[in-house]
């Protein structure tokens, strides 16, 4: 098996493909270090990044600190720059072994440091007050002076007024603590009061997550696109490969881990997820690339989407991931893909 996968798959759709640009134009990753030249904007934001943020929601939670540091580097190692925590992953324990790595290996400056804020138990919600104390906690764990993307996280909090919130953001952007700011479960029309109050001089919102996936299409797939689009907002979709099941490992639910992971494994082992997993299977022999990298390469293919967010639990499985944003789809492998899922 090839490192990294650069395939578009029949000749005749690379021959299309060299005559226009296509979304999943395929990017010459051969090996280790060569991705450190694979940059694209983040949007309006004026940050480049790499088109695969690494999630740390596993960390301190399924990933212990030694594997951590393990994932952590294997992913520098191949040209990745970009890092997603979140204060309400395993109770801020993520953000702290992200913080002892950065002072560690001195990659500060070099890595786009993003934090999802609004789930810590010691500070939820987006109100002025704990937004505040939030942004403070998380840079106290994560050891560093500035956030590069602060993403509100709304789902705990879908009643503050939002120009309180964007009022206190603007002082954490004065202060220098956040560089761009981004938006978490935010309905789409909420989206819309954003950006009338950044047009009286309030932060901008230039980056929006959203789980999206292969099996997760629905919630994206409606007005909250239409808006991403309108408005330019960068889409890092979490949820890339829906806990795992679009990696292709989990196929049996007999087999399937306990607890609430093994739960939403057992849930997708459905005629739909099965249908899905074959056309990624097809598709990833036909390139000779893994199951998980067709995945990541189907989101990078879509509208809007700049750099899906991907979890993962062993430093091995981050040269998988990483594939992903060296493969090419044709038209036709997108259409089988898309069809699966219907």
């Amino acid at each position: 098996m090839r490192l990294f996968g650069v395939g578009a798959g029949a000749p005749d759709d690379r021959a299309l493909a060299q005559g226009a640009e296509h979304p999943s134009a395929p990017i010459p990753i051969v090996g280790p270090g060569v991705g450190e030249t694979i940059r694209v904007p983040l949007g309006e934001t004026g940050i480049d990044t790499f088109p695969l943020m690494l999630g740390a929601a596993e960390f301190g939670w399924n990933v212990d600190l030694e594997t951590s540091h393990g994932i952590l580097d294997r992913y520098i190692e191949f040209g990745g720059n970009a890092v997603h925590t979140a204060d309400g992953f395993s109770g801020g324990r993520s953000e702290h072994i992200i913080g002892q790595w950065l002072r560690s290996r001195g990659l500060r400056d070099q890595v786009v440091l993003s934090a999802r804020i609004g789930a810590h138990a010691d500070n939820p919600g987006l109100g002025s007050v704990n937004l505040v104390r939030a942004v403070e906690g998380s840079l106290t764990r994560l050891g560093t002076e500035r956030i590069d993307v602060l993403y509100l996280d709304a789902t705990l909090d879908a009643t503050t007024n939002l120009e309180d919130t964007l009022a206190t953001v603007e002082w954490l952007v004065d202060a220098g603590k956040v560089a761009a700011v981004g938006a978490f479960g935010f309905a789409p029309e909420r989206l819309v009061e954003a950006r009338i109050l950044a047009s009286a001089g309030y932060p901008r919102i230039e980056v929006v997550d959203a789980p999206y996936n292969l099996i997760r299409r629905q919630t994206f797939e409606g007005d909250l696109r239409l808006v991403a689009g309108a408005q330019n907002l960068a889409v890092t979709p979490s949820h890339a490969l829906e806990h795992g099941f679009l990696s292709g490992r989990h196929r049996n639910k007999s087999l399937a881990s306990r607890g609430v992971r093994g739960e939403q494994l057992r849930g997708n082992l459905n005629r739909r997820g099965i249908r899905i997993l074959r056309a990624l299977d097809q598709i990833a022999e036909e390139l000779s690339v893994p199951v998980a990298a067709v995945s990541i390469a189907w989101l990078l293919a879509q509208r809007s989407i700049v750099a899906p967010i991907v979890n993962t639990f062993a430093a091995e499985h981050v040269d998988e991931l990483m594939q992903g944003a060296g493969v090419a789809l044709s038209r036709t492998q997108l259409a089988d893909l898309a069809r699966a899922g219907t």
